[in-house]
């Protein structure tokens, strides 16, 4: 017969453990009260992972009482040097406690002794009366107790990875000594951690030696005057006390005096109601998506059975039914990959909660006239979807043209929250407190495992649920999106936005297959005769590409200073290298870098991404990831192509228009950021330099360095203001701005001191927009996009001013990109509206790309320029600036 089962766990040492797993992450986890919870996440995976799957009969979690102990009493510096308890896992104890009541379990601790004791003691009794005892812990002294009865999991990593000890293990780790030799052996090597001293010289190896050859610490003292003459020896005698006193201090007492015993430690289970609440004040959204995944709704503070859904096949018999959908449908198109305008779609759901859900993997049902395709096609029967752009260009591809789409899930999640970039339907809706969906990854798998159901009644259920999914938050969502003042950012702007997108993707833009073959070739040439230089400059061969054999050669070999070092050695990042461009080797290098990545990442990326069927490459514009609400663009991200360098810039000479005799647009919005900054902060001084089409750099250098206006600007002060212009709204500090021109820092605050007492009214709104984001805890635009601001109070100095910057910086980029958007959708309108040729192929930040047939050129210069000058009223003008050429390159 099986044994009952006694679970222990130490509590403070899993609790530590937990919190400093995230470390890196504590800021990120913290709940809408601003309590931090990294170490409640990662303790409540351990209680999810270990103590529900082992069902234990009786349970407790140990918890120290505080730091003085009748260890502290004996020995004054025990634990001395540790560090005071951070405040951010201070605050998690209390909520830890709580966490493991509701899962059932025994919370105890006791004044003068530690969890140690209490798990020690509580062990030896379970082992008396027949319990199977197990021990979770993060400290490695425990192993102590194991025993036949007793064993001890011992957490590696975090709190993930367990070591499970068993006498055996326990012999095997320590050369066959016994689980009871353990104290024996940290008595002998001390315990930096605990801070008690052991003897100088051994470590765990001698120790173990020693402990093997004499059994326990008094058995060796017995018989040290045999011991061979040695320093070791010395160092035995000498501190012989503090052998003894380490001993003591690493014994857990077995003994300890608890008020209470076994028949307190039943273990409860779950108490599933009242974790739900508890959940939710934590913002765990996980636990919560689990919990409604195993048969609970999450709503209020009750927990009930989950909503059944009915998903009929549709097939050719039933076809009908979405006829009598009504005006209103839930439609969800399933790919098999991210790229939409690659992956295939394996299957699709319509329907609505009304009138229930139609899934089916037989595409044929989508075109051909059937009633899904009139509903489709249809403007006047709304569509809820979830992507609506990668819906448009997947039915595209089909021939299914797509109309009446009135709510995208995934775009009004964004502007309620662009710090949530998630993409995944399911994992969206639990952010947003709806449960009834799993996300792709539970349901598919991720990456090489990534599989769809081959079971209809699965997969046609995951697809149903998302369906219901967008159905259900439709109304909630739009009314958060009324009540941020936000709807006709979604209305105006960002739905009508996804459709232009989904054209331009589709147009694609014409690259020439062959110029790229041509530069690859000059390129690798390139880069073998700087390959050779740079082995003559070193004075042998070596892996260019390795960052450590580099460091060994300039640092080392060839005697340079080094600036910076990493765990792995020294640094040669680029931002080092670019300090030592003295040194010719160096320089080489850069150059052999920048035109390497050109090679790999643009000439050879660009190459494998055109497609065959129309000689164009089809990007993707990802609409939902920037949190200031600019454009990025990837599949391949055609924004980044470098132009600093001259080998960048050819690139876009492979970028040709689709037809013979048409030619490229460029159109480009000048210094948009400075005119939206002159217009939110008022000041006049700003104002007047664009309304009077003034040079603003130059107009800047003129009141930032008293330059009378008879006297020209040179390029150098021109160079500065500018750094200062672009620099100074997104809180450059003196000693960014002194590494930005090239001076010392005391020059550097000078310069912003006296830039913003030129300009008062950017000093001004600076000032206000902090304390609006502190008062309010975010940002926005002009068109109401907001920025959340979750460390504007924080208390770490960096973090906080990050988040300031971040406050000045988000209206004015993310403003910018609101008037590029309305630019956008009004040059598709007009373009539609005049039936003209031309096509706008590609927006790479501040500009527009079009191909435009010759008899078009000159209205398209002319409409433009009127169309982008006028999207948005400033109190400063737009400025616009138009070029043409026979590739992208030449249109710049």
């Amino acid at each position: 017969m099986a044994k009952p089962k006694l679970l222990l766990i130490d509590g403070n040492s899993l609790a530590f453990r937990a919190f400093y797993a995230l470390i890196n992450q504590v800021d990120r986890f913290v709940n809408h009260e601003g309590l931090h919870t990294n170490a409640l996440v990662g303790f409540n995976n351990l209680l999810d992972g270990i103590v529900d799957p082992f069902k234990p009969d009786k349970a407790l979690v140990a918890w120290d009482a505080g730091k003085t102990t009748f260890r502290t009493n004996t020995y004054d510096d025990y634990k001395g040097n540790r560090d005071k308890t951070p405040s951010e896992l201070v605050e998690q104890f209390e909520p830890l406690r709580k966490m493991v009541e509701l899962h059932g379990i025994k919370n105890y601790q006791l004044v003068d002794y530690e969890a140690d004791d209490i798990i020690g003691t509580i062990a030896k009794q379970g082992e008396l009366d027949g319990f199977a005892v197990t021990i979770v812990t993060g400290d490695r002294d425990m192993r102590q107790l194991v025993s036949d009865n007793i064993t001890v999991w011992l957490t590696k990593k975090g709190i993930t990875e367990i070591d499970k000890y068993t006498p055996e293990l326990v012999a095997e780790v320590y050369g066959g000594l016994t689980p009871e030799q353990v104290v024996e052996v940290k008595g002998l090597q001390g315990d930096p951690s605990d801070n008690y001293p052991g003897v100088p010289g051994i470590g765990e190896k001698t120790a173990i030696a020693l402990i093997q050859a004499y059994n326990t610490i008094p058995e060796l003292y017995e018989n040290i005057d045999a011991m061979k003459k040695s320093k070791r020896k010395e160092n035995l005698i000498a501190y012989k006390h503090d052998a003894f006193l380490s001993r003591d201090l690493a014994r857990i007492r077995t003994d300890a005096p608890l008020q209470i015993s076994l028949s307190d430690l039943d273990y409860q289970g779950i108490q599933y109601e009242a974790l739900i609440p508890f959940y939710q004040h934590l913002d765990f959204k996980q636990q919560l998506v689990k919990m409604a995944n195993q048969g609970y709704t999450i709503s209020g503070e009750k927990a009930s059975a989950q909503q059944p859904i009915e998903v009929r096949e549709l097939t050719a018999n039933n076809l009908a039914h979405i006829e009598n959908l009504g005006n209103e449908v839930d439609f969800y198109l399933e790919m098999d990959g991210e790229n939409y305008h690659r992956a295939a779609a394996v299957g699709f759901v319509i329907g609505n909660a009304e009138h229930g859900y139609f899934a089916s993997r037989d595409l044929e049902l989508l075109y051909q006239d059937t009633p899904v395709y009139r509903c489709l096609v249809n403007s006047d029967v709304k569509k809820n979807v979830f992507n609506a752009k990668a819906t448009y260009v997947a039915l595209h591809r089909l021939n299914v043209p797509l109309d009446g789409v009135d709510f995208d899930l995934l775009l009004v999640a964004y502007l309620l929250d662009v710090n949530d970039n998630n993409n995944d339907l399911g994992a969206l809706a639990h952010e947003n407190n709806y449960f009834d969906v799993a996300t792709d990854e539970e349901v598919y798998g991720k990456g090489a495992k990534f599989a769809v159901p081959e079971n209809n009644q699965d997969f046609f259920e995951h697809l149903g649920r998302k369906a219901q999914a967008i159905g259900c938050l439709k109304n909630d969502m739009f009314e958060q999106l009324k009540a941020h003042e936000q709807m006709a950012l979604y209305t105006d702007i960002e739905l009508p936005l996804t459709f232009v997108l989904a054209e331009m993707e589709i147009t694609g833009i014409t690259v020439n297959a062959d110029r790229l073959l041509s530069m690859q070739s000059k390129l690798i040439e390139r880069l073998s005769e700087l390959e050779q230089t740079i082995y003559q400059q070193a004075g042998h061969e070596f892996n260019i590409q390795s960052p450590k054999q580099l460091g060994v050669i300039l640092f080392e070999e060839m005697g340079l200073k080094p600036l910076k070092k990493t765990k792995t050695g020294y640094s040669t990042s680029v931002e080092v290298l670019e300090q030592m461009t003295d040194v010719p080797m160096v320089e080489s290098i850069l150059q052999y870098r920048q035109l390497a990545k050109i090679q790999s990442t643009y000439v050879e990326g660009l190459l494998r991404v055109i497609h065959g069927s129309d000689s164009k490459v089809h990007t993707r514009y990802l609409q939902t990831l920037t949190q200031t609400g600019r454009l990025s663009s990837v599949d391949p991200n055609l924004q980044n192509i470098p132009v600093r360098l001259e080998e960048g810039r050819q690139i876009r000479t492979a970028f040709v228009p689709s037809h013979a005799g048409w030619s490229i647009l460029s159109a480009d919005y000048s210094q948009i950021e400075l005119r939206v900054l002159a217009d939110i902060t008022g000041d006049p001084h700003m104002k007047d330099a664009f309304i009077n089409d003034e040079d603003i750099h130059a107009a800047t250098a003129r009141r930032i360095f008293n330059i009378p206006a008879e006297v020209p600007v040179d390029g150098n002060m021109r160079r500065q203001a500018k750094a200062v212009n672009f620099g100074i709204v997104y809180g450059i500090s003196d000693f960014g701005l002194a590494k930005n021109i090239g001076t010392d820092r005391a020059t550097a605050k000078q310069i912003i001191d006296t830039y913003l007492n030129e300009y008062a009214g950017v000093k001004t709104w600076t000032t206000e927009i902090i304390e609006f984001a502190r008062e309010h805890g975010y940002v926005e635009t002009i068109a109401h996009r907001r920025r959340y601001l979750a460390d504007i109070k924080a208390k770490n100095f960096n973090l906080r001013s990050f988040a300031e910057r971040t406050a000045m910086n988000s209206p004015i980029q993310g403003s910018a990109a609101d008037i590029i958007k309305i630019a956008m959708i009004k040059m598709q309108q007009t373009l539609q509206a005049k039936q003209l040729k031309s096509k706008m192929l590609l927006q790479v930040h501040d500009e527009l790309i079009f191909e435009v047939p010759a008899e078009e050129l000159d209205i398209m210069h002319e409409l433009i320029v009127k169309i982008m000058d006028s999207a948005v009223k400033l109190s400063v003008p737009l400025k616009v600036e138009t070029h043409e050429g026979k590739t992208w390159y030449d249109a710049k």
